[in-house]
C-alpha cells in the first residue's frame, strides 16, 4: 500500500544579515497533531506567544496535522504570520483563505492633490525596511511587488505587504504599492485593495489599456466587498513608446493622481547610458511633464540613483523643479530630508507668493474681481501657484 506524499512548504529569511524576519517550514502529515519547532533569539519573551499564534493560524486554514518549523530573527507578529501562510499556501494547503491580522479598515482619507514631493521605495518581500519608515517622514512610501522582488517570491511578497498595509504605522505617508504587469498584477491588487492601500502605482505603462485594465480590476474588488473607492493611480512611463503615449496614460482614468518616469528602464529602453546630466532622457522627461500638467495632474521625477552623493541630488532635484517635476523617487531614507529641502520655494518665491496672495485677500474683501500687484494684473493661476508655494512652507515647518 502506497503512503500519501507528504506536502511542504517553506517561505521567509533567515541567515547572519537577516534583520525582522524568519524563516519557516511546513511539512504536513497524516497524524500526530500539530508539532512546532521554535528557534528564536526572542524565546524567554515571545516564544509561548509565537507558538500560540501559529496554531491559531495553522487552525484558521484547517491544518490539523504538521511540524512547522521556524527560525525567528525578531519577527513581529504580522511577519509571522505572513511567513506562515505562505508555507501553507506553497504546500497547497488553504489556498481558498487569508489569515488577517491588524487593521482592515483604514480611516484616512487619501486626496487627489496631497504634496508627493517624496515617494520613498521599499523592497515588498524585506519587512526590516517597512517598521520605522514613517518615521523618516516621506510624503509618499512605497511597497515594491515589482522589480525589487524575484519572480520565485512574488506570492510571499504580496501577502507581507497585505499585513504591512494592515499592521505598520507609516505616519502621514500616502501608502502606495507598485504592482506587477498584468496578469500577476491581478494577484498584487487582490492581495491589497481592500486593505489600506492609497494608491497603485502602475509600471511600464505603454497605453490607456494599461491604466484601463488596473481601473477595472479595483472597481471590480471594491465593488465585491462593498467598498467606496478612494484609490488612486499613477502610472510609470518605462519606455520610448510609453513616452510617446504619454497624454493618452495620463488622461486614461479619473483616478490617475500624477504620472511617473523611470529613467532605468527608459534609458535601457533607447540603448544609451543614464548619465547626472540628463540629456538623454530630457526629451522623455519633458514630455511626461508635459502631458501630466496638461492632463492637470502632479509630474513625478525618477529616483536618484547614487544614496552617497547628496550633492549631486540637489542639483538633480533643482533642476527637476526648475522644468515641472513635482516630486521624486527615493531608494534611501537619507534623500527624503535632501529632496523636501531642494523643492521648497526660495525666500524670494516665498516673498511674491505672499504679496499675491496679500492682495487677492485684500481684492476679495473690497470685493474687487480685478487683482493687481503694483501695476501689474494677477490672474488666478498666478495666485493658485502663490498658494500653493505658501502651503509649501508650512509644510517644510511641519516635517
Amino acid at each position: 500500500m502506497k503512503t500519501q506524499k507528504q506536502k511542504s512548504g517553506s517561505a521567509g529569511r533567515v541567515g547572519p544579515n537577516v534583520k525582522s524576519d524568519c524563516f519557516v517550514q511546513l511539512i504536513n502529515t497524516s497524524s500526530g497533531g500539530i508539532t512546532i519547532e521554535l528557534k528564536s533569539k526572542v524565546e524567554s519573551l515571545y516564544g509561548d506567544s509565537i507558538r500560540s499564534q501559529i496554531s491559531e493560524i495553522l487552525k484558521h486554514f484547517g491544518t490539523k496535522n504538521a511540524t512547522i518549523k521556524i527560525e525567528d530573527q525578531g519577527a513581529v507578529p504580522f511577519v509571522i504570520a505572513a511567513r506562515v501562510e505562505s508555507a501553507l499556501k506553497r504546500a497547497g494547503l488553504g489556498t481558498d483563505k487569508v489569515f488577517l491580522i491588524g487593521n482592515t479598515k483604514s480611516t484616512k482619507i487619501n486626496l487627489r492633490d496631497r504634496t508627493r514631493r517624496t515617494r520613498l521605495y521599499l523592497p515588498g518581500n524585506e519587512p526590516h525596511f517597512f517598521l520605522n519608515a514613517g518615521l523618516h517622514k516621506p510624503d509618499s512610501i512605497i511597497l515594491d511587488l515589482e522589480d525589487s522582488v524575484a519572480p520565485s517570491e512574488k506570492d510571499a511578497a504580496r501577502i507581507l505587504v497585505r499585513n504591512a498595509l494592515m499592521n505598520v504605522n507609516f505616519g502621514e505617508a500616502e501608502r502606495m504599492v507598485r504592482i506587477n504587469p498584468f496578469p500577476l498584477g491581478i494577484d498584487d491588487l487582490q492581495q491589497t485593495v481592500q486593505y489600506n492601500v492609497q494608491t497603485i502605482l502602475i509600471p511600464k505603462c505603454e497605453s490607456s489599456a494599461r491604466i484601463e485594465e488596473v481601473d477595472s480590476e479595483i472597481d471590480k474588488i471594491l465593488k465585491l466587498h462593498n467598498i467606496k473607492r478612494n484609490i488612486f493611480l499613477i502610472p510609470i512611463i518605462e519606455t520610448a513608446l510609453g513616452v510617446v503615449k504619454a497624454f493618452e496614460i495620463a488622461s486614461a482614468s479619473k483616478w490617475n493622481c500624477g504620472l511617473a518616469i523611470g529613467l532605468e528602464d527608459y534609458t535601457a529602453d533607447i540603448g544609451v547610458e543614464r548619465t547626472k546630466a540628463g540629456t538623454e532622457s530630457l526629451f522623455a522627461r519633458s514630455t511626461v511633464i508635459n502631458a501630466a500638467k496638461a492632463a492637470g495632474i502632479q509630474a513625478l521625477d525618477s529616483v536618484f540613483s547614487d544614496v552617497n552623493d547628496e550633492e549631486g541630488l540637489h542639483q538633480s532635484v533643482l533642476e527637476a523643479k526648475a522644468i515641472g517635476f513635482e516630486g521624486k523617487g527615493c531608494i534611501h531614507p537619507r534623500q527624503i530630508k535632501v529632496i523636501h529641502e531642494a523643492f521648497a520655494p526660495t525666500q524670494k518665491e516665498v516673498e511674491y507668493a505672499q504679496r499675491v496672495v496679500d492682495a487677492f485677500n485684500e481684492a476679495k474683501q473690497n470685493g474687487s474681481g480685478v487683482i493687481s500687484l503694483g501695476s501689474k494684473m494677477i490672474d488666478a493661476p498666478v495666485v493658485k501657484r502663490a498658494q500653493h508655494i505658501l502651503s509649501l512652507v508650512k509644510l517644510n515647518s511641519d516635517k
